[in-house]
């Protein structure tokens, strides 16, 4: 059973910064692509980065430069380090693994930029 569990969500002023984690069990981590995903109220989910197990990253257009995505695979646990922050960045942000088993999904955490 997969379990993800994000944290490091919070309310932060436009500019500000925050580093989301999420900490996965139950799964072998190392082999695993790993992605953020963000939900703002009235729009489809959206992917915000992605890192696969070798490393390799690719974001969004509208986050481009601004946030970064890495993992360790020791603690099991991806990061998205979000910078710059603006208030169309408002939404809440899912983890998300995929392997050979399937497609996990954590509860998500929000994040609130305001102007």
């Amino acid at each position: 059973q997969v379990q993800l569990v994000e944290s490091g969500g919070g309310l932060v002023q436009a500019g500000g910064s925050l580093r989301l984690s999420c900490a996965a069990s139950g799964s072998i981590f190392s082999i695993s692509a790993m992605g953020w995903y963000r939900q703002a109220p009235g729009k489809q989910r959206e992917l915000v980065a992605a890192i696969d197990s070798g490393g390799r990253t690719n974001y969004a257009d509208s986050v481009k430069g601004r946030f970064t995505i890495s993992r360790d695979n020791g603690k099991k646990t991806v990061y998205l380090q979000m910078n710059s922050l603006k208030p169309e960045d408002t939404a809440v942000y899912y983890c998300n693994l995929k392997n050979y088993r399937g497609d996990y999904w954590g509860q998500g955490t929000q994040v609130t930029v305001s102007s």
